[in-house]
């Protein structure tokens, strides 16, 4: 059972310093009863190049009522237009100010270089009573450090296992909109409404990808700590004439304007977010490009260095019913030219109130659902086995469906997205696992062609497990799995084991 809120949150602060590098400052203090309505500066300088500043305040003497408030000022102080940067009063020992976001009751903004001040406020400390103060003090220079040593960089449940999410949808922060509280009049849909439809739908973690901006995440510091069952992933849609791709754990601006002087083309906009260690994934490749969905579809004017590339969006919405708008086979032509590219998918949401699917429109939050293999819930570790392709695609965003794969040969094995080598005459055991799919029907695909084989694919059980022996050549291939419906419609969408990689 979890403990109270929060117990939570200062659990995730002990951990957080726990796990984070050690402190570029530490100031140490001192204060007596002498000090009781008293306010006091501790300054500390800024080297140039910061792009934030992370604090961890921590003083003894509280069971004996010693309270310090704390504040944060610029090189102006009260004086300049960006001096004062905030005040938590005594809610928070941990906090960070940067250009694009800022912990709840402090300001985003530039960090100039100089001398800064913790401002402390003693509104009680006994007249014979001491304490003392440590204040632990980060500065971040790249994308490295971006997100802070804090809650958001700390695992909301620390097992490994499979977890359910959403990797594109938008609210008020772009073109995202719903029905006022009133139900009288459509307005920007607050991000809190898609976080709750979220919890609603039974996810672990979704990405706010609003179009080009990043003053999304500023709400993420304030909404994160709450919802402690929900992870919440700081991207963005980089929409573009040319084809649109979300960018997931990066919140520096980039610049996205492809086509003009300072960003020719795709090429040079992946190579300048390449160092900050993000995540890039194509977006709804296969789509229009004209006044319905303007540079919707993938037209990158010239070749784009695909290794600079992590995953596609084979699955947005509902085009998974529609073949010929899915982005299944773009992919796949990815995987035949040799990249190893994972397969996600991507509600597209814009209206989080959303009831039922819209034909053509928008599709409900977690439709469908990116369920990714991680070492943990976090934010690095849900990135990361998206890079490992650790992952399938629930096409109708379920809460149960299940789909695994693995393959093996002697005594190697591999899982999606890992490479397993099988030399010519060699002969790889593939196993597939799924679960709450009774009823439906394996299709297994090797280079994009489905398998020949004589095993029996159709799904009996909730559980079942089917194992089938493929003949090894030596050279290159690639072996995944999908579940269709009595129908033939596509339900779940597998990633690959890459066969001599």
């Amino acid at each position: 059972m979890r403990v109270l809120l929060a117990l939570v949150l200062v659990a995730f602060s002990v951990c957080a310093m726990a796990q984070s590098p050690l402190p570029d400052r530490v100031l140490h203090g001192e204060i007596s009863g002498r000090d009781n309505h008293t306010y006091r500066n501790v300054p500390f300088d800024v080297p140039a190049g910061t792009t934030r500043i992370t604090v961890d305040f921590q003083y003894t003497g509280k069971d004996q009522h010693t309270t310090i408030d704390l504040g944060l000022l610029g090189p102006d102080g009260f004086r300049g237009q960006d001096g004062f940067r905030g005040w938590s009063g005594g809610s928070k020992h941990i906090f960070t100010v940067s250009a694009t976001d800022a912990t709840p009751s402090f300001l985003p903004g530039a960090i100039r270089p100089g001398q800064w001040t913790l401002l402390l406020g003693i509104p009680n400390i006994r007249p014979n009573a001491h304490a003392q103060y440590t204040a632990r003090i980060w500065f971040a220079h790249d994308a490295a450090g971006a997100w802070g040593p804090d809650a958001l960089n700390l695992p909301l449940r620390s097992q490994a296992g499979w977890y359910r999410g959403d990797l594109h949808m938008h609210g008020a922060h772009s073109d995202g909109s719903c029905t006022s509280q009133s139900g009288t009049q459509r307005v920007p849909c607050p991000l809190f409404v898609t976080v709750n439809q979220a919890v609603a739908r039974g996810l672990d973690f979704i990405a706010l990808s609003d179009h080009n901006t990043i003053s999304q995440f500023n709400d993420i510091r304030e909404l994160q700590p709450y919802f402690d069952r929900l992870l919440l992933i700081p991207a963005r849609e980089i929409t573009t004439f040319q084809g649109h791709a979300n960018l997931f754990g990066v919140i520096q601006p980039v610049d996205f304007r492809v086509g003009s002087a300072s960003v020719p083309d795709w090429n040079t906009l992946l190579r300048n977010v390449a160092p900050l260690h993000g995540l890039i994934s194509i977006n709804h490749p296969i789509r229009a490009d004209d006044e319905s969905c303007m540079g919707c579809g993938w037209a990158s004017a010239k070749p784009i260095d695909m290794h600079l590339v992590q995953a596609i969006e084979a699955v947005n919405g509902l085009d998974a019913m529609v073949p010929a708008l899915s982005g299944v086979s773009f992919w796949q032509d990815q995987l035949n030219k040799g990249f190893h590219l994972t397969a996600v998918g991507g509600s597209d949401n814009h209206d989080a109130k959303l009831v039922l699917p819209t034909p053509g429109g928008s599709s409900l939050i977690g439709t469908p659902t990116t369920v990714v293999h991680a070492s943990e819930l976090s934010m690095p570790a849900i990135l990361e086995g998206i890079r490992a392709g650790h992952v399938f695609i629930d096409v109708q965003g379920t809460r149960d469906r299940m789909l695994d794969l693995a393959a093996r040969i002697d005594n190697r094995s591999a899982e999606m997205g890992d490479t397993l080598s099988a030399p010519a005459g060699g002969t790889v055991h593939v196993t597939v696992s799924v679960a709450a799919l009774a009823g439906d029907h394996i299709d297994m695909i090797v280079d994009g062609k489905p398998l020949q084989t004589n095993a029996d694919f159709a799904i009996h059980d909730a559980r079942q497990t089917v194992s089938f022996d493929w003949p090894s050549d030596g050279k290159r291939h690639w072996i995944r799995a999908d579940v269709r419906g009595a129908g033939g419609e596509l339900l779940m969408v597998g990633n690959p084991v890459y066969i001599n990689g």
